[in-house]
């Protein structure tokens, strides 16, 4: 694809920018909201497939970021995060093969998005001494999560996080920690399989400038949430990233 330097490429990168300052403050990667950022201009005449992967290829930029700054910041906890990617991964995979009806989909997971949304608002502000769960929990909630993810192609932070929450298995940036990685391994994942697949398709001159602003939004939001942001403040952000994917899903059933 050749690179043209235009307005929509412009408003592009500042959209591609805010996103990944948004998603990455909460730990997510940011992949619906690539998507729905692409799916509004030119690009989105391009297959599916191949907005997929660029989508997967920025989370792993911003998803790193977001969880090596948990991570050094002392929140992630490494018995809480292993039971839950140890399923998910497989099962991301799994669910790849398998087919759905988007619209089935789109209008289920708006409704899961916004009961979560409502959830957090409506719950206690914060956790401050979180109940870690069983293993056998954590595998059957990962692994169905990471189901989920794989059939809809998503990194599946948007299912994790408000899971780890509302159950009150972790706090907010423990919970992000935990999630960042979640959806780095997954995204990783899928660049994998459309790789072995032989149908990978990432043009080095488009995903440079992509990268380059995704880079830079991901250091100003994690940094933002793994050491200035309260527990409440983090909520807060979830929620409107709630919203925000909601919105996303809503416009795509409707168009």
């Amino acid at each position: 694809m050749v690179l043209v330097v235009s307005t929509e490429l412009v408003l592009v990168l500042l959209a591609l920018f805010a996103v990944a300052a948004l998603y990455s403050s909460v730990g997510l990667g940011g992949a619906s909201g690539y998507l729905a950022v692409l799916s509004m201009t030119t690009f989105a005449a391009s297959e599916a497939i191949w907005l997929k992967q660029y989508a997967w290829s920025l989370n792993l930029i911003v998803a790193g970021i977001a969880f090596w700054h948990y991570h050094k910041s002392g929140h992630h906890v490494r018995d809480l995060s292993i039971p839950f990617i140890s399923a998910s991964v497989p099962m991301a995979a799994l669910g790849g093969f398998m087919l759905v009806e988007g619209n089935v989909y789109d209008v289920l997971l708006s409704v899961a998005l916004i009961v979560a949304a409502w959830r957090l608002v409506s719950s206690d502000a914060g956790v401050s001494e979180a109940i870690r769960p069983s293993a056998p929990k954590a595998v059957v909630v990962g692994g169905g999560i990471g189901l989920a993810s794989g059939v809809i192609g998503l990194g599946g932070g948007i299912f994790l996080l408000p899971a780890l929450m509302l159950g009150r298995w972790a706090t907010a940036k423990e919970a992000a920690a935990t999630t960042s990685l979640f959806v780095w391994l997954n995204s990783l994942a899928g660049l994998a399989g459309a790789g072995l697949a032989g149908r990978l398709d990432l043009d080095p001159g488009l995903l440079l400038p992509f990268a380059s602003v995704v880079l830079v939004g991901g250091l100003l939001g994690s940094r933002y949430g793994s050491r200035i942001s309260s527990q409440a403040g983090i909520r807060g952000l979830l929620v409107v990233v709630l919203i925000l994917a909601t919105a996303k899903r809503i416009l795509e059933v409707l168009g």
